[in-house]
C-alpha cells in the first residue's frame, strides 16, 4: 500500500471508530498511525484497540504506529451548593482549601500544588479561558482573585496557569497505571505526555519507559517554550498541542508558534505533529471549511512530519472522509509548485556526524540524478529519521528487520518503512533494495536508487556507506 504523499496522518479512535472494520476503512483512507486516548479508554479497551489495530496491520502488510496518549494533570474547581454562580467583572473571588461548596465569593480548589504555587500577579483561567482570574493574595492556602473577564462559573471546571510552574510532575497516579498498562501490552509505539512544563517533566517517564516506547511531548503550556530546545533534545517527537496552547496564549500567537515548533523539530531531526481542530467541521460535515483546508495545507508546507485528526474521527459523524480529505489536501499540496523551494528553504545544517553526511549526500546524489528512491537500511531508526530530515524531492524507503523500528518510523515525513531481515552481504544489500522497490512500485526496471547502509552490515548506529545501483532488468537484482 503506497501513499501518494510525504506528510503522515495520526487519527485517532473513538466511538466513532472503535471497531476493526472502521479502523481498517480509516488505514485504507490514509491512516498511517493511531492515537487512543488515555483520558477516555479503559486499559481494557485500550488493550482492545492495540489488537484490533495490528489484525488490521496484519491484514495490509504494512506496519502502522499506535500512540498512547496520556491525560496528565486535570486541575478543576470543586462544586458549587447551587452548581453555577455568577460573576462580575471587578469583584473579588476566592479559591482555598475549604471542602465546603462554593458559592459567589469562594470555591475548593482540590489542588494543593497550586494553592502553594501560584502568587500574586498570576493569571487563572477557567472553562477554557470563558472566565479570567488575576491573583491579587496568596498564601499557600487560598488565592484571593480579582475577576478580569467572565460572568460566571460552575462545577468542577478546568483550571489553566498560564503564568505559573507547577513544582510537581505532569505524571499523575492515572497516568502512571495508564503508562504501566500500556508498557504491559509491548505493542504500542509512541506515549504522547500532556502538559510538558520543562525537561525536567520527561526524566520519569524516561526512567519508566526504558525505551520500550518512543516519547513525544505534547507542547500546550507557555512554560514550554522558555526551554523548548532542551526540551526537544530530551524528547523523541514532539506535538504541537493547539487546542490548550490556544486557551493559555493569546489564540492569535498560535500559529506563529506552530511555525517556531515546527521549524525547531525538522532542525534537531525529531518528528514534529500537528494536532487539534485541524478539520473541526468535519465532525458533524461532510466536508471541511476554506479555512480549514489552509490550516492543513499551512501544516503540510512548514514540513511538519504529520497532522492529526481528534474528535473528527473519534466521535465526528465522517471518519473516514475527514481521513479522505486530509490525505488529499497533503497531496495536493505536495504537488504544489511552490512546495519544493519552501520546504527547501528552511532545511536545517547537517550536524557533523557520519549518518547526517551520509544523507546529506543521499539526497543531493538523488536529486542531481533525479533517483527512483532513496533506500536506507535502518535498524534502530536513527538513519531513517536522519533520511527524514533531509526532505529529499524523492521516496524513501526505510528498510528495516526490526518491526517496532518500523512501526515508530511510521510518524515520520517521507518514510515508506518496510519490515525485512538484514542483508547478509554488499549483493544481498543491493539485490534486496532493487527488489523491494519495484515490489513496492516506487522503481522500474533500469531506474537508478540511491542505497544507504552500515558496514558491518546490521551494526547499529553505524551508517558509513553509500551506493548507487540500477534495477536490473528483471527488477530483481541491481547493478
Amino acid at each position: 500500500m503506497r501513499r501518494n504523499r510525504k506528510v503522515k496522518i495520526l487519527a485517532t479512535l473513538g466511538p466513532a471508530s472503535s471497531d476493526e472494520a472502521m479502523i481498517q476503512k480509516l488505514h485504507e483512507a490514509g491512516a498511517d498511525l493511531f492515537r487512543i486516548n488515555m483520558s477516555h479508554a479503559s486499559h481494557d479497551m485500550m488493550r482492545t484497540l492495540i489488537e484490533r489495530i495490528r489484525s488490521v496491520e496484519k491484514k495490509s502488510g504494512r506496519p502502522i504506529g499506535i500512540l498512547c496518549d496520556l491525560q496528565g494533570p486535570k486541575l478543576r474547581v470543586g462544586k458549587f451548593a447551587n452548581t453555577k454562580v455568577t460573576l462580575a467583572p471587578g469583584q473579588t473571588f476566592t479559591l482555598d482549601n475549604n471542602e465546603a461548596p462554593g458559592d459567589e465569593t469562594r470555591v475548593y480548589l482540590p489542588h494543593p500544588e497550586i494553592l502553594e504555587t501560584v502568587k500574586a500577579g498570576d493569571r487563572l483561567l477557567i472553562d477554557d479561558g470563558k472566565l479570567a482570574l488575576k491573583a491579587i493574595e496568596a498564601d499557600g492556602k487560598k488565592i484571593v482573585c480579582t475577576v478580569v473577564a467572565g460572568t460566571s462559573i460552575s462545577d468542577r471546571k478546568g483550571v489553566s496557569l498560564p503564568d505559573t510552574i507547577l513544582t510537581v510532575g505532569v505524571l499523575t497516579d492515572k497516568d502512571r497505571a495508564d503508562l504501566d498498562a500500556v508498557l504491559a501490552t509491548d505493542d504500542a509505539d509512541w506515549i504522547a505526555l500532556s502538559f510538558v512544563q520543562r525537561p525536567e517533566d520527561l526524566v520519569e517517564v524516561r526512567k519508566i519507559a526504558r525505551g520500550r516506547v518512543g516519547i513525544m511531548s505534547k507542547i500546550e503550556k507557555p512554560q514550554a517554550l522558555e526551554r523548548i530546545d532542551e526540551i526537544i533534545e530530551l524528547s523523541d517527537a514532539v506535538m504541537v498541542a493547539r487546542g490548550d496552547l490556544g486557551v493559555e496564549m493569546p489564540i492569535e500567537m498560535v500559529p506563529g508558534i506552530q511555525k517556531q515548533l515546527t521549524r525547531a523539530c525538522r532542525r534537531a531531526g525529531k518528528p514534529v505533529v500537528v494536532a487539534t481542530q485541524m478539520l473541526e467541521s468535519m465532525i458533524t460535515a461532510p466536508v471541511p471549511t476554506r479555512a480549514e483546508v489552509s490550516d492543513v495545507s499551512i501544516a503540510v508546507f512548514e514540513g511538519a512530519d504529520a497532522v492529526m485528526l481528534s474528535a473528527e474521527s473519534a466521535s465526528g459523524q465522517y471518519p473516514v472522509e475527514a481521513v479522505s480529505m486530509m490525505a488529499s489536501i497533503a497531496r495536493q499540496v505536495e504537488q504544489d509548485p511552490l512546495y519544493p523551494s519552501i520546504i527547501y528553504a528552511q532545511r536545517a545544517t547537517p550536524e557533523a556526524t557520519g549518518s547526517d553526511a551520509i544523507s546529506l549526500a543521499a539526497r543531493q546524489i538523488a536529486e542531481t540524478l533525479q533517483a527512483a528512491a532513496i533506500v536506507t537500511y535502518t535498524q534502530s531508526g536513527t538513519t531513517g529519521l536522519r533520511a527524514s530530515r533531509e526532505r529529499p524531492n524523492v521516496p524513501i524507503l526505510a528498510l528495516s528487520p526490526n518491526i517496532k523500528t518500523a512501526r515508530r518510523l511510521a510518524v515520520c515525513w517521507g518514510l515508506h518503512c518496510v519490515v525485512t531481515h538484514d542483508a547478509i552481504d554488499l549483493d544481498d544489500m543491493v539485490n534486496r533494495a532493487a527488489r523491494i522497490t519495484v515490489t513496492e512500485e516506487f522503481g522500474k526496471p533500469g531506474d537508478r536508487i540511491i542505497i544507504s547502509a552500515g558496514v558491518p552490515l546490521g551494526t547499529p548506529g553505524s551508517t558509513n556507506m553509500l551506493r548507487i545501483a540500477y534495477i536490473g532488468a528483471d527488477g530483481q537484482t541491481g547493478a
